[in-house]
């Protein structure tokens, strides 16, 4: 076999029509064998002997896309010092575009013997573990461009790749569960529809099926496991695992992007599939222990802050490299738009504290790539001051968790102030305005992949995980859920009227907040997981989306939903820019747009009581108030559109009942003559255009109990 000295850049396996270069990083090892894979399981080995600033690199004339490989890394092995290094163990490249195989769990995957953690395991891995995969990076992208849907224009969708597919029957099923039925046209078809611009997957980053789950008979089913952060997971590919996940996974960027449809990733950098001490040795463990994972001050164990046995080292240079260049060749080389980053504060623990100027944001914002993706943080995770909502840099967005917890709460009838209502329906001033961020900064959403579906947050009062095998321990206790009566399924049609009807109201009021919205797969049309709110061990129909009958309930929610989603996408007073400044909007002629002169100082926002009177200090805090009126000026919108351009649109008052007893509601005075009712979600569709009740400034109304009302004035 030719060995060329190769170059130390790129790392991971470059192919370029000829041959493959072959780069890795460690500062610890002794010495690495890079180890090519046949057909048979025999191996052909190659010592890397040309080092460059740690990293080891070879060329190999000759070496085609859907070669398997791995490296042997022979150097010290001293636990209590954080040195893991053992050859008999064939790694993972870190840097790998594509994996193939499965880890079967043998003991020889561990360093060291069950029973005896102490003893060193000098079992060979091979035979059962994952291999890495030399792949072909050229694609015909043909004229694909990302959308670049500004974020107050997105409505972000949460799906999983296999869960929304797997149950389709429009989809063939030789690609059911995969990236090629993401990009069929029944799916994209049904995207579309509902108007959703982005959609944001759950892991695609090659993950792993963990050992205990797997004796269990259960799988890691949401993917927060991840050993490969450059390679689509292998399992949704319908077409292969030597590199054919790729092609595929590209195939269904460029569907998406045809469909005007954004691609954002669900992204695991906080820690890894190697877990604790107790963990596998498959990649970072064997390669450089010490300067991949944050070590407690015994250096045998790790320092956990995700929940899962290990966290990143975020102050090592070589792990901030690894990141970086992971989300550049996302974007540039796999074309998808944007991040949901999982557990974001550890990526800023850059010692113990959380710190929102860490290096990572440093390298983001820098960055000409991936600054100008779509970033969006989950700003928590289980460390000790972990809750940083409000926190995250400017040029970051974040799931809102006060957001959800306050609509849950408003609407389940608990604990949530009109006050803190008003502050999240109106995109969270109060967290992100003082760092010079916009509405645009909230991610809101009622339910996700953790936790109820919005059709169980309104069905059960208590979590149902036994399925689980943790003897219903897992997830989360408190759900600010309501089961309207019954918990779980109810054959009363009271109570099925009322969970209808709430789905309604947090649908409607998700649609109606500034900031940006965000659904979960299968919300829209009332999907179930039977009140497991930790599902994320279960690959089976209860987790699968089971798309609804064309004449049943699921079918008129999803009429409902995509009502409430194209309302939204046709006004921008919903999803204004800037935040409502309480003010008229300075020189506007008298009369313009034919209002007249008596509409010319209203604000750009008004709130008042059921009664039709504005609020007072009085009515913001009285924690028994579940109901009020908002007034959304239409023609006071702030920010110019993109020629800088005035923005007029209709005005909208929007009624809100919380309560538990039907309520009067009054039109209030001086905002408007003529109304038409748009929205009641005590109907199960939305009135066709121009066919709502009409009503007049003074006029009462009766909204019933736990429903909202939308009242429109044209401009």
């Amino acid at each position: 076999m030719q060995v060329w000295p190769g170059t130390s850049y790129p790392l991971g396996a470059t192919y370029d029509g000829a041959g493959t270069n072959f780069a890795v990083f460690s500062e610890s090892a002794d010495r690495i064998e890079l180890c090519l894979l046949d057909e048979d399981g025999s191996e052909s080995s190659v010592e890397l002997r040309e080092t460059d600033a740690f990293v080891r690199h070879a060329y190999l004339p000759g070496v085609q896309p859907g070669q398997r490989y791995g490296f042997r890394v022979h150097g010290p092995y001293n636990p209590g010092l954080g040195q893991r290094h053992n050859s008999a163990k064939l790694l993972l490249d870190p840097y790998a575009k594509a994996m193939s195989g499965h880890i079967d769990w043998d003991e020889s995957v561990y360093g060291y013997h069950f029973g005896a953690p102490e003893r060193r395991n000098d079992l060979d891995s091979a035979p059962h573990t994952m291999h890495s995969v030399v792949i072909n990076p050229y694609f015909d992208w043909g004229t694909d461009r990302p959308p670049r849907t500004d974020y107050h224009r997105t409505v972000l969708y949460e799906a999983h790749v296999k869960g929304l597919t797997k149950l389709h029957p429009g989809i063939p099923e030789e690609i059911r569960g995969t990236y090629a039925g993401v990009a069929h046209p029944a799916v994209i078809e049904h995207l579309a529809k509902l108007g959703v611009t982005a959609i944001e997957l759950m892991p695609v980053h090659q993950f792993v099926r963990d050992h205990r789950l797997r004796d269990l008979g259960l799988a890691n089913y949401w993917g927060y496991n991840t050993i490969g952060f450059f390679a689509p997971h292998s399992s949704y590919s319908s077409t292969g695992d030597r590199g054919q996940q790729v092609q595929e996974f590209k195939s269904m960027v460029k569907a998406l992007h045809a469909a005007g449809i954004e691609v954002i990733l669900d992204v695991v950098y906080n820690h890894t599939a190697e877990g604790n001490h107790l963990g596998p040795t498959l990649s970072l463990r064997g390669l450089d222990n010490v300067s991949y994972y944050r070590l407690a001050r015994d250096q045998r164990f790790y320092e956990d802050t995700t929940g899962t046995g290990n966290s990143l080292l975020m102050r090592s240079p070589h792990v901030l490299q690894l990141i970086m260049d992971s989300l550049r060749y996302w974007v540039t080389e796999m074309h998808v738009d944007g991040f949901r980053f999982d557990l974001a504060a550890t990526l800023a623990r850059q010692f113990h504290e959380v710190d929102r100027l860490s290096s990572f944001f440093d390298l983001v914002q820098q960055d000409p790539v991936v600054s100008q993706a779509k970033l969006i943080a989950e700003p928590w995770d289980l460390g000790e001051g972990g809750y940083q909502v409000g926190n995250f840099p400017p040029l970051w967005t974040e799931w809102n968790g006060m957001y959800r917890d306050t609509v849950r709460d408003l609407w389940r009838g608990e604990n949530a102030t009109l006050a803190e209502f008003g502050s999240r329906l109106t995109g969270s001033s109060d967290l992100y305005q003082d760092d010079g961020r916009r509405p645009i900064a909230s991610i809101n959403f009622v339910t996700c992949h953790d936790g109820f579906t919005l059709r169980d947050l309104v069905s059960y009062n208590e979590k149902h995980n036994e399925a689980n095998g943790e003897n219903n321990r897992d997830g989360e206790s408190f759900n600010r859920s309501w089961n309207c009566g019954v918990e779980g399924p109810s054959d009363d049609p009271a109570v099925e009227e009322l969970r209808a009807r709430q789905q309604r109201n947090f649908l409607a009021t998700l649609m109606l907040s500034q900031g940006v919205p965000m659904l979960a797969h299968g919300d829209e049309f009332g999907r179930t997981q039977h009140g497991n709110n930790n599902a994320y061990c279960q690959d089976n129909p209860l987790t699968w989306v089971h798309w609804p009958a064309a004449d049943g309930a699921g079918a008129r929610l999803l009429e409902f939903t995509q009502g409430m989603v194209w309302l939204r996408r046709d006004h921008p007073v919903f999803r204004r820019r800037r935040f409502f400044h309480g003010r008229p909007v300075p020189g506007r002629p008298a009369g313009e747009g034919g209002v007249g002169g008596e509409y010319e100082d209203l604000t750009d926002i008004a709130w008042f009581t059921p009664a039709g009177e504005e609020m007072t200090k009085r009515n913001w805090g009285a924690s028994y108030a579940k109901s009020l009126t908002v007034f959304l000026n239409g023609y006071a919108i702030s920010e110019p559109d993109r020629r800088g351009g005035r923005i007029v649109d209709d005005s909208f008052l929007l009624m809100f009942n919380a309560h538990f007893e039907p309520l009067e509601f009054t039109v209030p005075a001086g905002h408007g003559q003529e109304w038409v009712v748009v929205v009641d979600t005590t109907q199960p569709r939305l009135p066709a255009p121009g066919a709502g009740a009409r009503l007049k400034a003074g006029d009462a109304l009766l909204l019933a109990d736990r429903s909202l009302m939308v009242l429109q004035r044209p401009a």
